[in-house]
């Protein structure tokens, strides 16, 4: 098997966070007094980090001049709230049981907040999974590499051994940018339309699926 260690996104991918993530930057617009949003236009602001998520949401964005309020009012009602919904995606977990049984290595690159990413690597990841990188103030946010090339460096594996595993736009071009394979899943936040877009070429339907791909190429 030549790629021995796989780099997964979080949000979309391992983990169906749409729900909580929608309640929350609801109650922060509903207690600013703005406008909601439907859970389909949440789906759409994600993927760039929780500031980007309430730049879209918010009406103008951070021109608006409760903005800051409104972001605060997200993070604190989030942190509380992260896990009301939130729950694996069909077929998960028995996937990364395997895949970690195989001795597969593995590591989680989010951009949600390093403690948000805690919580959750703590409760659903931490059996299988080593590494959880998420926002820190020394590292840029996908789709720049490095959160990607920190966890290489904390998994000691080389970038030629490993393939990037994501739902959106923003992780192809997250693995474009570490020099990574990606296989891009279908059970996530965009659809395929918006993946080829992207310029993906290798997708799955089913968790199980990635087992096969990784030890065909």
């Amino acid at each position: 098997m030549k790629f021995k260690t796989l780099i997964w996104d979080l949000d979309g991918t391992l983990l169906d966070t749409l729900q909580d993530l929608a309640e929350a930057v609801n109650h922060a617009l509903r207690t600013c007094g703005m406008p909601e949003r439907s859970i389909d236009e949440v789906r759409q602001f994600v993927g760039n980090g929780i500031r980007m998520l309430m730049r879209r949401a918010v009406l103008d964005g951070e021109e608006n001049p409760r903005f800051e309020e409104c972001f605060a009012e997200f993070r604190a009602y989030y942190m509380l709230h992260s896990q009301n919904h939130t729950c694996l995606y069909p077929g998960i977990g028995e996937t990364l049981q395997t895949l970690h049984s195989m001795g597969v290595r593995m590591a989680v690159v989010s951009n949600k907040l390093q403690a948000g990413v805690d919580r959750l690597y703590q409760t659903w990841f931490q059996d299988t999974i080593e590494v959880a990188i998420g926002e820190r103030p020394e590292l840029r946010r996908k789709p720049a590499p490095d959160m990607v090339d920190q966890a290489l460096k904390e998994l000691g594996v080389r970038a030629d051994e490993a393939v990037y595993v994501g739902d959106s736009d923003v992780d192809i071009q997250t693995a474009r940018n570490s020099g990574l394979p990606c296989i891009s899943v279908l059970w996530g936040f965009r659809s395929r339309e918006v993946l080829e877009e992207a310029g993906a070429t290798c997708f799955v339907d089913q968790p199980n699926d990635i087992i096969t791909i990784i030890q065909q190429i």
